[in-house]
């Protein structure tokens, strides 16, 4: 949803859908850069916007692209009727900038589907139970799309954006990464909480608790993308990395980082950064992730990982994720290559 010609696109794809008899929800995200303009707006006003304020600012950018899509959709012959968050039944806790979701009643999306309308939804926004508008965090679009079609029981769920689907590491710095056909929802889960950018963590393990398959694809490609679900490939399929974490250690105080949090032990906690709206406790590290299906069944996984990644400053493992933290001064990318050329078969 970059431009006006993109959503234009979107439109053509979103009817010919529709010609060819479905009935489609359609959930989408703010137009190319909207969100972080919104947020540099609010810094030239105030140098601490309460987060409140923020999350109002911030659910426009999804509005703006809603309702441009039903004009367009529109125009093309087919009804179409735009919903915000709260409109169409999404329910949050209230942690302002970084909601939960924990409800969807979709009740008008029902009324409308059975009227034959398009719906067209604002993803990345709800309402909290104490009707506050509340916004879910980078990525959250994702998560509104699968907790809708999990609510809605739908038959079919699409993840669109601009790369292919879900690779065995970030293309732009493997090369000789592989697309997957398949993954399993654990595995996507465990990589995307390592620092892949293909799909939000929150909303596969939305996916992975409703049980609700889904495909990561292209927008406007014909390929059909990565299928996530319940079966996946076994061993390490994946590694991913992040050079944006902070670790604090275990007597650290975790307030005010609600929705950070990525990895806890007795060595102490690791944080995603990209969230924290500014708050950046700790000390900077990087780390990087080896994901698949039940790692901890077999113990050649484990001595493998802990072969490519000495020496490191600490290590972890959970049934779909191998893990490891860094220093600043490692070349990550680097790193990268080597896990995914020793580890990945």
């Amino acid at each position: 949803m970059a431009d006006a010609h993109a959503i234009q696109r979107v439109a053509d794809t979103v009817v010919e859908r529709v010609r060819q008899g479905n009935k489609l929800v359609v959930v989408v995200s703010a137009m190319g850069g909207s969100t972080n303009a919104l947020i540099e707006l609010a810094g030239q006003i105030s140098d601490h916007p309460k987060r409140r304020e923020l999350d109002m600012l911030l659910s426009t950018g999804e509005r703006v692209t809603m309702a441009l899509l039903s004009m367009a959709i529109a125009d093309r012959g087919i009804e179409a009727l735009s919903f915000t968050g709260s409109q169409c039944g999404i329910i949050t806790n209230d942690v302002h900038t970084d909601a939960r979701i924990i409800d969807v009643r979709p009740i008008r999306v029902e009324d409308e589907l059975k009227r034959g309308r398009v719906v067209i939804v604002a993803g990345f926004q709800g309402m909290s139970y104490k009707r506050e508008i509340t916004t879910l965090g980078r990525g959250g679009s994702d998560t509104t799309a699968l907790a809708l079609a999990a609510a809605l029981g739908a038959d079919h769920c699409e993840i669109y954006s601009d790369v292919d689907g879900v690779f065995s590491a970030d293309p732009r710095c493997v090369s000789d990464a592989k697309l997957l056909d398949e993954i399993g929802f654990g595995t996507l889960e465990a990589l995307a909480r390592g620092g892949a950018k293909v799909l939000h963590a929150d909303a596969v393990a939305w996916a992975r608790r409703a049980g609700i398959a889904f495909r990561a694809r292209k927008t406007g490609s014909q390929d059909t993308g990565t299928l996530v679900g319940a079966a996946g490939l076994e061993g390490i399929v994946g590694v991913s990395s992040s050079a944006q974490r902070r670790f604090l250690p275990p007597d650290a105080s975790l307030d005010n980082l609600h929705g950070c949090i990525i990895h806890c032990s007795d060595q102490g906690t690791v944080i995603d950064s990209q969230n924290l709206h500014g708050e950046l406790p700790g000390v900077p590290c990087q780390t990087l992730t080896a994901a698949g299906e039940d790692l901890l069944n077999d113990p050649k996984y484990l001595r493998n990982f802990l072969a490519c990644i000495e020496p490191c400053l600490g290590w972890w493992a959970t049934p779909f994720g191998l893990h490891a933290r860094f220093g600043e001064h490692v070349d990550i990318t680097e790193l990268t290559r080597r896990a995914h050329a020793t580890l990945v078969s």
